[in-house]
């Protein structure tokens, strides 16, 4: 079997994804994603991984992987090429499983548990307006996911004070502000209900220790990325200052940039996006390493449909999971617009995936007559067929690109 076409789709009105279809010479396709910054993961898809991965069996996941990942690593860790990596390796994944008749996680060692916990990180897309609603009145919004079966949130309530001082500094009467929609959600729900508190790195450790002391009288449930991920040793003296579990970092990619955070102990719980740390395979190494240290993980998934159905699998093989995140104003729009996945959420808990070869996940024909899709193709017979290292790459400048 041989990669025969790589194309990435893109969409106008959901500039934030970018979908990838892996196109076999055996009639299998394989489906990818990434998202956000979408222009450079594109771009590094199509002109440096697209010639190097034509040609090749799209099954040796393995060595495909790691002789890109040789490829990039010469610009770092390479966020957007990494991105596109990402996207790539999971739609091998799904071609793997649909040629051996089987699901991915039954692939990566079968489910550890028969549903997956999760919480709903509170993003607007219309007309699911969850990012207004809890400004509004997020006790309101609590009761009502509590309806559906959702048993907690994600919300960021003190980020936009971290505009006046560039995160310096935060006054008293910004943090009562900052506290009133976790009072909103306690008064209506009680302690049952989980509160995660986002805080995209925009304060220094003195802010957040304040910012921690505020939240500890109402049973948080964590506190995600409070600082800048490279300051480790700041972020664990924030950790041993507050009774909050911190989690981080979904900024942090592949295992070679997490290993410090673990090794060093930086926070209870970690955090990665397979969208963006290099796939499904490269996650689940990032688990292992965590569950030798003890340390559970957070599954981001704040992207698409596809990335949404890889994180599941991924979520029901290991052992070590502390939560999927989920948005419940994706899977209620735009998913079912481009896609035939259907999330239901009972308990707090989404089911497993459905026993379908790959990942289980099609678009719909209706993608294709979208007015905003815009298509990008990459073919041929590719740079490094039977190539299984970079080596000198200088000698082969084809393939160093």
């Amino acid at each position: 079997m041989k990669i025969t076409r790589i194309e990435s789709l893109t969409f106008e009105r959901l500039p934030r994804l970018l979908l990838v279809r892996v196109h076999t010479d055996a009639g299998l396709i394989g489906l990818g994603e990434t998202y956000d910054k979408v222009p450079g993961a594109q771009g590094a898809l199509h002109g440096t991984l697209a010639p190097i991965l034509l040609g090749n069996d799209p099954r040796d996941i393995e060595r495909l992987w790691h002789f890109c990942f040789d490829n990039i690593l010469y610009h770092g860790y390479a966020g957007a090429e990494l991105r596109a990596l990402s996207a790539v390796e999971m739609a091998l994944w799904d071609i793997l499983g649909k040629s051996l008749n089987a699901p991915v996680y039954k692939l990566l060692g079968g489910a550890v548990r028969p549903s997956v916990s999760t919480y709903n990180t509170c993003i607007g897309h219309p007309p699911v307006d969850d990012y207004s609603r809890w400004h509004q009145d997020a006790g309101e919004l609590a009761r009502e996911l509590a309806a559906e079966g959702i048993t907690g949130v994600k919300i960021w309530p003190f980020d936009r004070f971290s505009v006046e001082s560039f995160g310096q500094s935060i006054r008293p009467e910004q943090i009562e502000a900052g506290l009133e929609p976790v009072r909103q959600i306690r008064q209506a729900m009680g302690t049952d209900f989980r509160i995660g508190i986002e805080c995209h790195f925009r304060w220094n450790r003195a802010a957040m220790e304040q910012i921690c002391y505020a939240l500890e009288p109402y049973n948080i449930y964590f506190v995600e990325d409070p600082l800048r991920a490279v300051t480790p040793a700041e972020i664990k003296r924030l950790s041993q200052a507050t009774r909050i579990p911190i989690v981080g970092s979904e900024t942090l990619l592949s295992r070679f940039q997490i290993r410090d955070w673990i090794v060093e102990g930086a926070t209870q719980v970690v955090m990665t996006d397979l969208a963006w740390t290099g796939g499904i395979a490269e996650t689940k190494r990032i688990a292992a390493l965590a569950e030798a240290f003890g340390i559970p993980l957070v599954l981001h998934n704040a992207g698409g449909p596809i990335t949404h159905m890889a994180s599941l699998h991924v979520a029901a093989n290991i052992r070590n999971l502390f939560e999927l995140e989920t948005v419940r104003a994706f899977y209620r729009t735009y998913f079912q617009e481009l896609t035939d996945v259907q999330v239901q959420v009972q308990n707090g808990h989404v089911p497993l995936p459905p026993d379908r070869p790959g990942l289980g996940v099609e678009l719909l024909p209706q993608v294709w007559e979208r007015d905003d899709l815009r298509v990008a193709v990459s073919e041929g017979e590719g740079r490094a067929v039977g190539i299984r290292e970079m080596g000198d790459s200088w000698s082969r400048p084809d393939i160093r690109l």
